[in-house]
């Protein structure tokens, strides 16, 4: 029975622990604080949080581009620290930051990422050539790559995370900073590896509804630390009742009193002009919850009505919402996690330099 969790398992953290000095005469940051989870073969598995949660860390650390000080990780049922050229092999990895070489063309950077991983040169070209199709790259596969548009640049990046067919890919913050339509292409793209190629994602995002959209499962991740997994809907569907959300006309130190007072609200926080709450049933709870504020003369902009969200799971186990930790997380984590992310030569080491000698 071991052996055959053990097989549909492809990604396994336990336990992991990691710190980052930060210079002299100054306390280390600890980046993980015991984080533990495991994806099966062939899904989208998502790790979710702010900016400086952890989740580059994780990243890192799986993709032997990092130690743990602490705790254990396999990857494709393979122990990260005892067999690390055995893992970049069967990993793909997609940084933060461009791993393209921007005077180089498309059909270039591909080949030599195939090159790179010792493939030969005519299974590289046909590869390549097959890349570029599914990405709806070839009308512009013999252009220079700082001639594309951020989501075409994007699309290589991952391209070249596939290029040798790996187990497991590693997609770190994969669409930060595209336009929609950009995204929502990225997004039937990673559906489509999972689904039909039965490939191993791990994502990590900081978007919601991205979350939401793409994993099978998730790991809710705060200061280092798993606090909640689960699929999207069995973590919304454990919040009972509707979340009522209400802006202030401007921030109010007695709104949590006054809304403490309603007995038909629990759970209750306010963060600046933005108070929520939770409640089982949203249409009686409301005209009191408005009356209450009005009569204590906090002025309300806009109050509505809404089922539970993953910002309302993220705000439950941690007290407070995913984007009001991201400039405090990027902050505490600074030269560590929160800023940095992974760079494209660290993506470039992980994933394409293995066969560089061969």
């Amino acid at each position: 029975m071991a052996a055959v969790q053990q097989a549909a398992t492809a990604l396994e953290a336990v336990e992991l622990v990691k710190t980052y000095r930060t210079g002299r005469n100054k306390s280390p940051v600890t980046a993980l604080r015991g984080l533990s989870f495991a994806a099966a073969r062939g899904t989208v598995f998502g790790l979710l949080g702010p900016n400086g949660a952890g989740k580059s860390t994780t990243v890192k650390i799986l993709s032997t581009l990092a130690a743990a000080d602490s705790g254990t990780a396999r990857v494709a049922g393979l122990d990260v620290a005892a067999h690390p050229e055995r893992v970049r092999r069967a990993i793909g990895l997609v940084a933060q930051k461009p791993g393209t070489d921007p005077m180089a063309t498309a059909t270039e950077n591909l080949l030599l990422a195939g090159r790179l991983h010792g493939m030969p040169r005519r299974d590289a070209r046909a590869r390549a050539g097959e890349l570029v199709r599914r990405f709806g790259l070839a009308d512009a596969a013999d252009r220079l790559v700082r001639t594309y548009s951020g989501g075409m640049a994007r699309k290589l990046d991952i391209a070249l995370g596939l290029m040798h067919r790996p187990q497991v890919l590693f997609l770190d913050e994969p669409t930060t900073g595209l336009d929609p339509q950009a995204r929502t292409e990225l997004w039937h793209e990673i559906t489509r590896l999972a689904g039909e190629e039965r490939m191993t994602v791990l994502l990590t995002t900081h978007y919601l509804d991205e979350a939401d959209h793409l994993a099978d499962r998730l790991a809710i991740v705060d200061h280092g630390t798993v606090v909640a997994t689960g699929t999207p809907e069995e973590l919304k569907s454990g919040l009972r009742g509707d979340a009522v959300h209400i802006e202030l006309a401007e921030a109010d130190g007695r709104a949590q009193a006054v809304l403490q007072r309603v007995p038909e609200l629990r759970e209750i926080t306010v963060d600046g002009r933005t108070a929520r709450g939770r409640t089982d049933d949203g249409a009686r709870a409301l005209p009191p919850v408005l009356a209450a504020l009005e009569e204590a003369g906090v002025a309300v902009t806009s109050a509505t009505l809404a089922r539970p969200s993953l910002d309302d799971v993220y705000l439950r186990h941690t007290g407070h919402s995913i984007g009001a930790t991201g400039a405090a997380g990027a902050t505490g984590a600074t030269g560590a996690e929160g800023s940095k992310g992974l760079d494209a030569s660290q993506g470039l080491g992980a994933s394409q330099g293995l066969e560089a000698t061969k």
